[in-house]
């Protein structure tokens, strides 16, 4: 049953910051972008991907995998926590205001 605890059972979270102004700089943005959800990761926020890992070796193999796929320019970090320690996230979303709804107009008859 050790095998399955939350201590040992990892989580990748990749951060990046990539330049976009010219085309060549969009594409690589974009190819490493599908390149980390083709390898599984997921958006967590914008320009934060996670990935679950069932072991510290498997999360290395994937941390080894992003590497090979690094764009040219720009910064990216790559953490790996365990599960116990991404289950203390604390994570809190914002709600956007909506406007009031406006109800149809009335129809006065005469």
């Amino acid at each position: 049953m050790d095998r399955f605890s939350e201590y040992r059972i990892m989580w990748v979270l990749v951060f990046f910051d990539l330049p976009t102004e010219t085309k060549k700089d969009k594409k690589a943005y974009a190819r490493f972008r599908k390149s980390l959800m083709a390898d599984g990761f997921t958006m967590f926020q914008f320009s934060i991907y996670v990935r679950h890992c069932a072991s510290v070796e498997n999360a290395n193999a994937h941390t080894r995998r992003v590497e090979t796929f690094l764009p040219e320019y720009g910064n990216v970090c790559i953490m790996t926590i365990t599960d116990k320690q991404f289950g203390a996230i604390k994570l809190f979303q914002g709600v956007k205001p909506k406007e009031p709804q406006i109800g149809p107009q009335q129809l006065e008859l005469f």
